[in-house]
């Protein structure tokens, strides 16, 4: 409440800095004289001392020379200290699990596991977003079909492109497919970053992260931005491989980031032909490896192309009714009572 005694004089009384005056501002938040005293309250505004200062001076000079105000009364509270910035890791809006599917070397499989694994997901009923952090070599536009996607905006975030019942980002639908991004750290980070938080991902279970192999600047920048619910690392049983993700769970484990376990890829090939079992790449070191590493061991994943071709062909090998496909689905169901177990997300039935 503002007497009218006080209007006109707190009118002239202009804020330092600015053409505008107190009351056109609405810093006053009440005025009224009593027995004598003007009491004046002034709303909390974010200001250097000397600022607050030289309105509170103005303001007494204003008031003093008013008929019947014989003391005053200024209540300008000081605002609360701001808060320290947030550090380290902070949630995806709407997202509740973030799962990154990483792998020591490349050539393993990881982004085919990545976008079956999310696929699979989606099966189980849950929100799926899928995002394509392999920022040197994205592959999951071509591998969802989604060649030639133009993001949309909306507001301050990006629009994930939506296909097979996921929300996908990518760095592949912002650059043309000959183009080779040389980024060095810095503007690496900014991407992550970026990727993770400007997109418009809400509201999802899990967003799947398909890393680039190895342990550098994406996956150094990822840990440092966003809480991980639990990591799947992919390698294949061949001892280069396996040498790589212990890298990899190691990376995970140093920045305090739980393992969900790994999964052994191109485990095994069924011959279409004679339906014989060969074992190209060996088989079976990769589950002695999670006892030695202390982490879970996932299961096997076939060499099958029809997963190749589906994938060429933009179609998730989950839809194809394959050994590989109920393979992934086992892989997701596993990913997924973890994730309901740690607490990470709710059950869905």
């Amino acid at each position: 409440m503002i007497d009218d005694l006080f209007r006109e004089a707190l009118s002239k009384v202009r804020y330092p800095g600015f053409d505008l005056d107190i009351l056109a501002m609405d810093l006053v938040e009440n005025a009224q004289l009593q027995g004598g005293v003007a009491k004046i309250k002034l709303r909390t505004v974010q200001a250097p001392p000397q600022v607050r200062e030289e309105l509170e001076n103005a303001v007494a000079t204003a008031v003093m020379e008013l008929p019947g105000v014989k003391e005053l009364e200024l209540d300008f509270p000081e605002p609360p200290p701001p808060k320290p910035a947030k550090e380290g890791p902070h949630p995806v809006e709407g997202v509740s699990a973030i799962v990154p599917v990483a792998s020591g070397k490349g050539g393993v499989g990881k982004s085919t596991v990545a976008v079956n694994l999310a696929m699979g997901l989606v099966e189980q009923g849950l929100k799926v977003g899928l995002l394509d952090l392999d920022l040197y070599g994205p592959s999951i536009p071509i591998m969802l079909g989604l060649r030639g996607a133009e993001p949309q905006g909306e507001g301050n975030k990006l629009l994930p492109i939506e296909a097979h019942g996921l929300k996908v980002m990518s760095i592949g639908f912002m650059i043309p497919p000959e183009k080779a991004l040389i980024w060095r750290g810095p503007l690496i980070m900014k991407a992550v970053r970026q990727l993770l938080h400007e997109v418009a991902w809400a509201p999802l279970d899990v967003l799947i992260l398909d890393l680039p192999p190895g342990t550098g600047d994406v996956q150094i920048s990822m840990t440092q931005e966003v809480p991980i619910a639990g990591a799947v690392v992919v390698t294949t049983p061949q001892d280069v491989a396996l040498i790589d993700a212990v890298k990899g769970v190691d990376m995970f484990q140093q920045t305090k980031a739980p393992v969900l376990g790994i999964v052994e890829n191109m485990s095994y090939f069924i011959c279409p032909d004679c339906d014989a079992r060969h074992e190209i790449f060996g088989h079976g070191s990769v589950e002695p490896l999670c006892k030695k590493l202390g982490v879970d061991f996932l299961g096997e994943l076939p060499l099958d192309a029809k997963v190749r071709q589906q994938a060429d062909a933009g179609q998730p090998a989950v839809n194809g009714g394959t050994l590989a496909a109920e393979a992934y689905k086992a892989l997701a169901r596993k990913v997924k009572d973890k994730l309901v177990k740690t607490g990470a997300i709710k059950e869905r039935k």
